[in-house]
Order: structure tokens, then C-alpha cells, then sequence
């Protein structure tokens, strides 16, 4: 992605959502001409907090602390765009509701208050919600399958800014706490130069497991030199799965693990996802299990798979994001049972894109029990 392109279309954006904000929500507000001036510097506060993550994301190393104030604008200024909508509705209507004078007025005074209070409280509940991550825990029933193994799954980590270190460390904490078979991590690992996420990549050379940590690219990874990033990655001891498949268990008594690269790959003309590569010579006698970035490529899967692992949703990660998802890629979150023969799990997202803000959609570390 050229920075250029990423840092003007995002200040584009966002400008536009200003513009809607300010004509539609601030200007019709009973409230004093002061409150109403300081409340649109407020919003080009924003709009330059965004111009600045953009620069922090590609050309400055900010501190921790100005990069976590500089990319919560992306999700205040979005659930503020939510409220503007949802208050021009209410506020169209109270226009045309047959009621006195008074009464109308005393319903617009309330409408506004009550906006103001919503799109507060909403943005505080968003970032207190980004500092938990969930495990959840679910048991997926394979065919064939002759005993239980437990996986553990992360993804959409998004290694940068403010997924440093620390917050690795206390994920391989979790991870092994949980004691897993195997341990997966499908796609959007690094979300930055990969030299600049060496300190917290190296956390993950201290995941334990009985079968080892396997890896899948996601879209990012296309971003920031994926093959650099593979390779880093293959330096950590953590097998990546490149239209591949390899066997897990005991001989008949396991599993097939199969990744393929992202979908993202067809837009680039390079490490393309190919499915019928992945998944030959494979054993027939053993279920098999697919790790793919985007839940959509399960369009793409053949007979003969059980049970595909994905991510890149985070869930909608704020809330209003989650229709605009399911219409993009089927499955927004959770175990569904796509057809006779398969299911599919998707990860909400172990760490966050943009703001460190999540609504309706917790951040998750998945314990999955395969059982027979």
C-alpha cells in the first residue's frame, strides 16, 4: 500500500465525515456559539491526530503513549459520524411530528443532550473494551477424527504501534497457560516494517506446544514485503503454510493442517492463494482443517475439508462495522456450519487495526477443541 495513496485518502475520508458532522449534528445543537466554535476545533484536532497517525504509521517513530492518543481519532470521529446519523433521523422526525411548539422544542433540547452523552459514552466504553481479550473456548466435533486435540488460535495481532512487546508477552503468557497441542496464528501478524516489530516478534519464540506454532499470511502482510516477513517469521521456528498441508498426531490418529496464502495475493499478482496445491497428498483417511485469512475464501474450498480456521473480520471491531462485514465476507465471527461437510470457525481479532477501540466485538485468543 503506498503511504502517500493511505495517508491522503484516510485525511480525505475524514474530512468529509467532518463536514457531515459539523452541517448536520454541531450546527442544529441548542447550544452557545462558544460551545458550538470549540466543539468544531475539536473535530480538526481530530482530523490532525489522524493526519499524524498516518505519518507515525509509515515516516515517524512516535512513543508509545502520543501513537495510543494519535489513532484513537480514527474511532471517536467514526462513532461521532454513527451518532450524527442516528441524531438527523430523530431530528428529521421531530421536524414533522403534529406536536406544540414547547413540547418540540423540549424534545430537541433532549435529543441533543442526549446525543452528546451517547457518543461520549460509546467512545469510552469502545476503548475500555479494547483492553480486554476474551478466551473463548469452543469444542468443533471432526469426522474421522480418532482423538481430541486443543488449538490455539491468534490473529489480526497487528504488530505495530501499539502492539509492542508487552502486549506480546502477555499473550504467550495466556497461550500457554492454556497448555495447547498446536498453536495457529492466521494472518495480519505485522502491520508495520518488520524490522521495526523485531522485539515483539521474538515473544513468540516462547509459545509452547506439543506439535509446534504454524503461521498463515493475511492481507497485511502484503503491505509491509511479505517475504521479508515470511522470512522472519521461519527464523522464530514457526512453520508457515504456503499452499501446503503436513500432518498432525499420531499415524491415523490426526489431523490434515493445511494453509494457503491470502486472497489479497490475486490483487498483487504474487504469493497466491492456491487451494488444490495446498491440499495434495493429503491422507483421506484423516479429517482435514484449512487455515485461510478471509472468511470468504471459503467460496474457493473443495470437497474434502472439515473445518476451515480464519480471521481479518475483528468481529465489525466497532460495532456499526459489523453488517458492512457479514456483506463483504459471509461469516463475521464465531462457529458456523457452512455446508453438510464443513464448518468454520472465525476469530474476532487478537489485537486491533487503527484504533485501540473495539465495540460489540471483544478481542479473542480461541482455545478449540477438536474432538472425535
Amino acid at each position: 500500500m503506498n503511504p502517500f495513496l493511505f495517508t491522503a485518502a484516510l485525511v480525505g475520508v475524514f474530512s468529509l465525515l467532518i463536514m457531515y458532522i459539523k452541517k448536520r449534528f454541531i450546527m442544529h445543537l441548542h447550544l452557545s456559539n462558544g460551545i458550538k466554535k470549540s466543539l468544531n476545533i475539536f473535530l480538526y484536532v481530530n482530523l490532525l491526530g489522524i493526519f499524524l497517525y498516518a505519518l507515525g504509521r509509515y515516516f515517524i517513530d512516535f512513543p508509545n503513549w502520543l501513537y495510543f492518543l494519535l489513532s484513537l481519532p480514527i474511532g471517536v470521529l467514526f462513532l461521532l459520524f454513527c451518532t450524527t446519523l442516528l441524531y438527523d433521523i430523530f431530528r428529521l422526525i421531530l421536524v414533522r411530528v403534529p406536536i406544540s411548539d414547547e413540547r418540540r422544542h423540549f424534545f430537541k433540547r433532549s435529543l441533543d443532550l442526549s446525543s452528546l452523552v451517547v457518543a461520549t459514552s460509546i467512545s469510552a466504553k469502545a476503548i475500555d473494551e479494547a483492553r480486554h481479550i476474551e478466551l473463548e473456548r469452543v469444542n468443533i466435533k471432526l469426522k474421522n477424527l480418532q482423538k481430541s486435540y486443543k488449538i490455539l488460535q491468534l490473529s489480526d495481532i497487528h504488530i505495530g504501534g501499539i502492539i509492542d512487546k508487552n502486549f506480546m508477552q502477555n499473550i504467550v503468557k495466556r497461550v500457554n497457560n492454556c497448555k495447547p497441542d498446536l498453536v495457529i496464528i492466521t494472518g495480519d501478524l505485522v502491520d508495520t516494517d518488520v524490522d521495526k516489530a523485531k522485539n515483539a516478534l521474538e515473544e513468540l519464540k516462547n509459545l509452547n506446544s506439543k506439535y509446534g506454532t504454524f503461521f498463515i499470511v493475511g492481507n497485511h502482510e502484503y503491505f509491509h514485503n511479505i517475504e521479508k516477513i515470511i522470512k522472519r517469521v521461519k527464523e522464530l521456528e514457526i512453520r508457515v503454510l504456503e499452499n501446503e498441508n503436513l500432518y498432525i498426531g499420531d499415524e491415523k490418529r490426526g489431523f490434515n493442517l493445511v494453509g494457503v496464502y491470502d486472497l489479497f495475493g490475486y490483487r498483487t499478482g504474487t504469493f497466491m492463494p492456491n487451494i488444490t496445491k495446498a491440499l495434495q497428498h493429503k491422507r483421506e483417511d484423516s479429517p482435514t482443517v484449512l487455515l485461510a485469512h478471509q472468511p470468504k475464501f471459503i467460496q474457493e474450498v473443495p470437497a474434502g475439508v472439515d473445518l476451515m480456521l480464519s480471521g481479518h473480520t475483528h468481529g465489525g471491531q466497532l460495532y456499526p462495522f459489523k453488517a458492512l462485514v457479514k456483506l463483504q465476507q459471509g461469516y463475521v465471527s464465531g462457529l458456523h456450519q457452512h455446508n453438510s461437510e464443513l464448518q468454520i470457525y472465525v476469530n474476532k481479532g487478537t489485537g486491533f487495526w487503527g484504533p485501540p477501540m473495539r465495540l460489540g466485538a471483544s478481542a479473542e485468543i480461541t482455545e478449540i477443541v477438536l474432538s472425535h
